[in-house]
């Protein structure tokens, strides 16, 4: 691809109608358009258009069989796109969106097979940002949108990610500033019984058992393996690398290696606190934010890795944190990213 991509700044909280015009005339011909989400940066086209669709794999160099995420903005716009939808999840639905939750769903007619991955089913949320529910509203179409990044690298998080990876490949970037997550949205198998988690996100599992009661966490999902097939996106390719090698070591570690702050061939990404105990004037350190503000390192992770990949240094080791709250999506990306699990065999 050859395009001139073009970047509208745009009030992340009154969007401007003019400018969100121009970009559903572009979704409405078949093209392509980076938005912000409350979690992390979309790369949208219209959801009910093979073509077009087409463009975002093809965009990503994201591999076939990787289903799409459907965005919309009101409830009921899933009755075009999903069928026997379970009374009991539109009620959820109702509570919980706008909001960063997806829940996979029997997929109707209308939507082609592509942006499923040929599984049947179909991933749909409602994004809590007022520039992706504009767009959509003004596109009169569901949006399908996957991160806006070449696919293996980290998730996008502001514009300046989005053109790093895909500018020339798009048609056009709504600039509305940082996400507020960070990570992507939490996915849900409605059609499982127990509803099953197949995605830490944005959204607690403490949270979505408020209104689910049960819901079954596979060992794969809190180990962060990857499966067979992709039912839905995050479970089958490796996700969110930096280039660099990653490694996850525990706090103690490098509580226990000062010396490592010093060593030219590493940076570490880790913690406010933790930073302050390794002490250094010369530590090579990226600052997650604070443990006692998970949300913070959220939406700081991805914007660490690539960091990472800038600087010059051999390879980059990352705290780990308590998986509680959206700690678990934080670790389900740490792992996901890291080269290797922790760490005494690492060769320093």
């Amino acid at each position: 691809m050859n395009l001139v991509t073009r970047i509208l700044q745009v009030d992340p909280l009154h969007p401007e109608r003019s400018k969100i015009g121009i970009a559903a005339r572009i979704i409405r011909k078949g093209g392509l358009v980076a938005f912000p989400t409350e979690t992390v940066y979309g790369l949208g086209a219209n959801a009910l258009d093979t073509n077009a669709a087409r463009k975002i794999f093809r965009a990503k160099n994201r591999p076939a069989d990787n289903p799409l995420i459907v965005h919309i903005n009101k409830i009921q716009q899933l009755e075009q796109i999903a069928v026997n939808v379970p009374h009991r999840i539109q009620t959820i639905a109702e509570k919980v969106w706008p909001g960063p939750v997806t829940f996979l769903l029997y997929k109707s007619d209308t939507v082609p097979d592509l942006v499923c991955g040929n599984t049947g089913k179909i991933a749909v949320r409602m994004p809590a940002h007022p520039i992706a529910l504009a767009l959509i509203e003004s596109s009169g179409v569901p949006i399908a949108a996957p991160s806006a990044n070449t696919s293996t690298k980290p998730s996008p998080t502001n514009s300046r990610h989005v053109m790093s990876d895909l500018g020339g490949k798009i048609d056009l970037v709504l600039d509305g500033g940082d996400t507020f997550f960070g990570v992507e949205s939490t996915i849900i198998d409605s059609t499982s019984n127990p509803y099953t988690l197949l995605r830490p996100g944005a959204y607690s599992l403490e949270e979505l058992k408020k209104y689910f009661g049960k819901i079954r966490v596979p060992r794969a999902v809190r180990d962060a393996r990857e499966s067979k097939v992709a039912i839905v996106p995050g479970m089958k390719y490796r996700h969110y690398a930096p280039r660099k090698p990653l490694y996850m070591v525990s706090r103690s570690f490098l509580e226990n290696s000062p010396d490592l702050c010093l060593d030219p061939r590493i940076e570490i990404i880790c913690s406010q606190e933790l930073s302050k105990t390794l002490g250094s004037s010369n530590q090579r350190i990226i600052v997650l934010g604070s443990e006692k503000d998970l949300y913070e390192i959220a939406r700081n992770l991805f914007g660490s890795f690539r960091k990472l990949d800038s600087l010059h240094v051999k390879f980059g080791l990352i705290q780990t944190f308590e998986e509680k709250g959206i700690g678990l999506a934080i670790m389900n990306r740490i792992k996901k990213a890291s080269t290797k699990e922790p760490s005494s065999s690492i060769a320093f």
